[in-house]
């Protein structure tokens, strides 16, 4: 299928020509992948919002988990 697109924006128009330099495809291919993206066709489903990209990720960190057990001990003569 051809589509054509009118009245683009020359913002959006430099966007999709940088990124299609940069991802050395082109602007058709760049413009396709975008369309997908908001549509949420790529990557299996929907984008679920989250904080990952300012909180980071989780990591198991066996040391710590360690750490933290020992601290959840009660010490039975500090509680008398």
């Amino acid at each position: 299928m051809t589509l054509t697109l009118e009245n683009l924006p020359p913002e959006l128009d430099a966007a999709l020509r940088q990124k299609a330099q940069e991802q050395q495809k082109t602007v058709g291919q760049v413009a396709v992948d975008a369309i997908k993206a908001g549509l949420s066709m790529m990557g299996g489903g929907p984008k679920v919002p989250d904080l990952g990209d300012i909180a980071g990720t989780w990591v198991e960190y066996p040391e710590f988990d360690a750490i933290m057990r020992e601290q959840d001990q009660i010490d039975p003569e500090l509680w008398r």
